[in-house]
């Protein structure tokens, strides 16, 4: 079965992030027992808002880390980085733009009050404009299948799928695709390669969902094949080019009714926790620092397929 990777980040404006703070938490807490979880720290995002506030951004960012570990988000099954730390957030961001219609962003108008009050702060910025397709960026370049969400933030992933969607549509179509594709069938060998094509013709002529989840399934169960190689069958399979950017799905964030876990800031546990962090900063820094590299080592293999797509790989 493919990986389920899930994205998420809250941004660092201190206290004002703790409306719906505790139960993005407590959903992280249950999801990194279950995928692949990136956890990052938002502060370009935060700069949408607060650029005119950077000293509460700095003196937020060590501090909500520490809530994080010491509320229960392991670093040793999560990787946890900070936005800025992995430029090619911004590289994604501008590469992106370049593609997306300024008739989307403007659909967005309406959603901008959720990050804060353009008419009290004066918020019409290219930044804040355009912070749905940084968000995007953030989200496509990790490849996440999955991104926890409330149901008022669905038409934040819609805009991302839709993003994807037309990315693919304009370079994954490579010179050669088909050729491509049908070496790529014969690498699977001869009964598997039959199988595909069996399960392929099930689903494009007679719509068998079922057919697209097993030839999915054994597309990414073979070890033998490159990245390239997976993302041509999967395009392939559903009649379109290679599918450089999988277009992900919203996770329903749970609510406190419905979660096991429960954020309890007088808890021993939660202070001797918090305290350890705080007494070992340099703690702190090296699980960002790992986070960070780790991350970055995934979003470079990202971007050096979209740049070699777009023209850019030189």
């Amino acid at each position: 079965m493919a990986i389920e990777r899930i994205v998420s980040g809250i941004r660092p404006i201190g206290n004002s992030h703790l409306g719906g703070y505790d139960e993005v938490l407590k959903n992280w807490i249950e999801l990194q027992h279950e995928h692949e979880c990136f956890f990052f720290v938002a502060d370009w995002h935060a700069l949408t808002t607060h650029y005119d506030s950077p000293e509460i951004i700095e003196e937020s960012v060590l501090e909500m880390v520490i809530d994080w570990l010491a509320a229960g988000v392991d670093p040793a099954q999560v990787t946890i980085f900070i936005q800025s730390k992995v430029p090619e957030h911004a590289e994604l961001y501008t590469l992106l733009s370049m593609i997306t219609p300024l008739s989307w962003m403007e659909k967005f108008s309406a959603h901008k009050d959720q990050q804060g009050k353009p008419s009290s702060k004066g918020l019409l910025t290219y930044g804040f404009l355009g912070y749905p397709l940084l968000q995007s960026a953030d989200i496509l370049l990790y490849r996440a299948t999955q991104v926890p969400l409330c149901k008022n933030q669905l038409p934040n992933i819609e805009f991302t799928r839709d993003v994807a969607r037309r990315f693919n549509h304009l370079y994954g179509k490579e010179k050669g695709y088909e050729v491509r594709a049908e070496e790529a069938i014969k690498k699977l060998g001869s009964k598997k390669g039959h199988l595909y094509r069996d399960l392929k013709k099930s689903y494009q002529e007679g719509g068998d969902e079922q057919a697209l989840e097993s030839a999915q399934s054994l597309i990414e169960e073979q070890q033998n094949l490159s990245h390239g190689d997976k993302e041509r069958l999967l395009g392939f399979l559903e009649g379109g080019g290679k599918i450089i950017l999988p277009e992900p799905e919203f996770h329903l964030m749970k609510n406190n009714d419905s979660l096991e876990n429960t954020l309890d800031r007088n808890s021993s546990d939660y202070k001797q926790k918090k305290q350890q962090y705080l007494d070992n900063p340099d703690l702190i820094r090296s699980v960002m620092a790992h986070g960070c590299e780790k991350a970055r080592k995934v979003a470079k293999d990202t971007m050096r397929d979209i740049r070699e797509v777009m023209g850019i790989n030189f």
